[in-house]
C-alpha cells in the first residue's frame, strides 16, 4: 500500500451528518475517498436532495419491502480493486449481503454500524443471526457508540472492535443568545417522529403528571405528526395547554427550535444512536435520555450534562423533568458541560479517528 490511503464507504443514504464527516475525510491530505450510496433518499427521509460531490455516487438499483425494512438491490456494483479498505454500513440489503459474502472476500473490509435491536421472537433472532453471520469475516467491526461496540464484541469475540460514533457539523446549533436560559418556565424539547418507538407516549404521560403536580413547565414538540393525535387523547387539557407542536421542520430550520428550549429529551424505547443528541449538545442543552438511546451512553454524563432513565419508565422520567424545574441554576451549569462536549463531535474529529484506525490496521496487516 502506498502513502495514499484509498478508502471506499458503502452506506445507505446521503444523510447530512454522514456527508459532513465524509467531506472532512475527503479534505484530509493522503486520503483518496469514494462513497457509494444505496439510494438517493429514503421514503421517510427528512433530508432534501443535495448535489453530490465528486467522490460520491448513487448506485443504480432499487429496493423491495420485506419485514418492515427496505431490501436494496443494485447492478454495476463498485470496483473495489484499488481500495485499501472498504467500509460497509448495511446489513439489511441484498447488496450489502452480496458484498460481504462475495465481492469483499479478498478485500480488507470493515463493518460500521449502530447497536442492533434486541429481537423478542425466535424467528427474528434467527434472521438477525443470519444477516450478521458475515461479520465474522470482517477485518474489523466499528460500533457507532460504546453500546454498539460492546454488543458486537459479545456476538463476535474473535474480531477486532472499535467505537467511532457519528460526527457532524454542529456550528449552526451554537446558542444564539449565550447558554444562559431565557425561558421561564423551563421548556423541554423533543425532536423526532411522534411514534411509540421514540417514546413520545412516555414523555407525554410524564409531562402530564408533572403539570398535574402543580409544576410550571412547557413542552416543545418538533417532528412528523404520526401518532401524536392519538397520544394527545390520553393527555389532560392542562398539559395540552402547555405543549407547543411545531410540526415537521427542515434540517436547516431546526437550530431555531433548539434555541427556544432549555432541556432536550429523547425517551426512545430503541435508538441505535440518535444524532439529535449530538445536536442538543451543539445547542448547549442538557439532555434527558432513556437507556435505550445509544448516544446517551457516550454523550450524556450523569449529573454533569444530563440524566438517564430506564426506557418506558414514566415515574423515572417525571423525576428527571421535575429536577430541572425545581433546581435553579441546574440548566445553565449542565448546558455549559453539554456545549463543551460538542467540541469533540466535529466532522474533523471523526475524520481524525478514522484515519488513525486505517493506519493502525494497515500497520498490523
Amino acid at each position: 500500500m502506498d502513502s495514499q490511503l484509498k478508502i471506499t464507504f458503502v452506506t445507505i443514504v446521503p444523510s447530512p451528518y454522514q456527508r459532513d464527516f465524509f467531506a472532512a475525510l475527503a479534505r484530509r491530505e493522503g486520503v483518496e475517498l469514494k462513497v457509494y450510496y444505496l439510494e438517493a433518499a429514503s421514503p421517510d427521509s427528512p433530508w432534501p436532495e443535495q448535489p453530490l460531490r465528486d467522490y460520491e455516487r448513487i448506485l443504480p438499483g432499487g429496493w423491495l419491502p420485506f419485514g418492515g425494512a427496505r431490501w436494496h438491490y443494485h447492478w454495476r456494483l463498485p470496483d473495489f480493486s484499488a481500495a485499501d479498505f472498504v467500509v460497509l454500513s448495511s446489513l439489511t440489503s441484498l447488496t450489502g449481503q452480496w458484498l460481504m459474502r462475495h465481492s469483499l472476500k479478498t478485500k480488507r473490509w470493515l463493518f460500521w454500524g449502530e447497536r442492533l435491536r434486541q429481537q423478542s421472537s425466535k424467528s427474528k433472532q434467527f434472521i438477525q443471526q443470519l444477516l450478521t453471520e458475515p461479520l465474522q469475516h470482517a477485518t474489523a467491526i466499528v460500533g457507532i457508540g460504546r453500546k454498539a461496540e460492546e454488543d458486537y464484541r459479545l456476538r463476535f469475540p474473535s474480531q477486532r472492535h472499535f467505537n467511532i460514533p457519528y460526527h457532524c457539523d454542529l456550528s449552526s446549533f451554537r446558542p444564539k443568545a449565550g447558554i444562559e436560559p431565557q425561558n421561564k418556565p423551563v421548556t423541554f424539547l423533543f425532536c423526532g417522529q411522534m411514534i411509540q418507538r421514540k417514546g413520545l407516549d412516555t414523555l407525554l404521560h410524564a409531562f402530564d403528571q408533572l403539570v398535574q403536580s402543580g409544576k410550571e413547565a412547557r413542552l416543545l414538540l418538533v417532528g412528523r405528526e404520526a401518532d401524536l393525535p392519538e397520544f394527545l387523547k390520553r393527555t389532560s387539557a392542562a398539559a395540552q395547554a402547555r405543549i407547543d407542536y411545531e410540526g415537521f421542520q427542515a434540517p436547516e430550520t431546526l437550530p431555531k427550535y433548539f434555541d427556544r428550549a432549555d432541556v432536550f429529551v429523547l425517551p426512545s424505547r430503541y435508538d441505535g444512536w440518535g444524532v439529535v443528541v449530538n445536536q442538543a449538545l451543539g445547542a448547549g442543552l442538557p439532555v434527558i435520555a432513556s437507556d435505550a438511546v445509544g448516544a446517551a451512553h457516550d454523550l450524556v454524563e450523569e449529573n454533569v450534562n444530563g440524566l438517564k432513565f430506564p426506557a418506558g419508565d414514566v415515574a423515572s422520567l417525571q423525576r428527571c423533568l421535575e429536577r430541572f424545574v425545581t433546581e435553579p441554576g441546574l440548566v445553565n451549569r449542565w448546558s455549559q458541560a453539554s456545549f463543551a462536549k460538542a467540541a469533540n463531535l466535529t466532522p474533523e474529529a471523526g475524520a481524525e479517528k478514522w484515519v488513525k484506525l486505517f493506519k493502525r490496521l494497515a500497520e498490523n496487516a
